[in-house]
């Protein structure tokens, strides 16, 4: 996968297969996002899950960095003008939720460092994959900024609550093998691996079945959150006991060979 692009624009997106590749692109700045990127990656999460081809969903960046998160001049403005009641977060926090909440499992390829807002996008991937020459931090107590609810929730349920406080209180860089360490990355591979590690677990995820996996990702999302519905996770794993799934996983199973869901 190439890590270099002619133009700056908003989130590009390609489909390679049951594959969505969701790309930032603006590498100048680190991909910084910009009001413009927020609204474009909505559209396309949308546009992904509408179409049940797609299994699985890689989002990275273009260049040396992942992202460098919002840009502060726009962060700026917003805190001068939002509107009393309205939710601290917002739009980004709205981006980061809908990720999260996406039906298909989705993979982060860290190709380089993610700072800021960028770091809770990455958060909200089920799985991150990130090279040896990764950084991360999370500057919001040196700026001055409370962060948003939603973002501190997945730092603690993510990482654990020591973890959290450490990165939003000290506001410190942490690298690679720390990032791996706290659980902040699923694996961490050089930069040369990084495109074979990211294909093998899409590969995978791409393989299993999506009803299957859509349901139980929902009920561990919830159950993190502290707002299982075991009600209709129940309802959801008895109506798979008799779905097409099932039978076709217990046939390919019998059968020795991959299952086709």
């Amino acid at each position: 996968m190439s890590d270099t692009a002619d133009t700056a624009s908003t989130p590009v997106l390609s489909i390679d297969g049951a594959r969505a590749t969701i790309r930032l692109n603006r590498p100048k700045h680190l991909n910084r996002l910009q009001p413009d990127d927020l609204a474009a990656l909505l559209r396309l999460f949308d546009r992904i899950e509408a179409d049940a081809a797609i299994r699985v969903l890689v989002l990275t960046g273009t260049g040396r960095a992942f992202s460098a998160g919002f840009d502060l001049g726009k962060i700026a403005e917003r805190a001068a003008s939002v509107p009393e009641g309205e939710p601290s977060g917002s739009a980004f926090e709205a981006v980061a939720n809908r990720l999260e909440d996406l039906k298909l499992p989705t993979i982060c390829r860290l190709n380089g460092g993610v700072y800021g807002g960028s770091t809770d996008l990455a958060l909200a991937c089920d799985f991150r994959i990130g090279v040896d020459s990764a950084e991360m931090f999370m500057p919001a107590a040196r700026l001055g900024l409370h962060y948003y609810p939603g973002g501190i929730k997945r730092y603690v349920t993510r990482l654990g609550l020591n973890n959290a406080k450490k990165l939003f209180l000290t506001a410190q860089k942490i690298d690679a093998d720390e990032m791996l360490r706290i659980g902040y990355l699923t694996a961490l591979v050089p930069i040369e691996q990084l495109d074979d590690e990211v294909d093998a677990l899409a590969d995978v995820l791409a393989g299993n079945a999506p009803q299957a996996m859509a349901g139980m990702k929902r009920a561990i999302n919830e159950f993190a959150r502290g707002a299982f519905d075991e009600e209709a996770a129940d309802a959801r794993a008895r109506t798979s006991m008799r779905g097409p799934e099932i039978k076709e996983g217990i046939a390919a199973f019998k059968d020795k060979r991959a299952p086709r869901f």
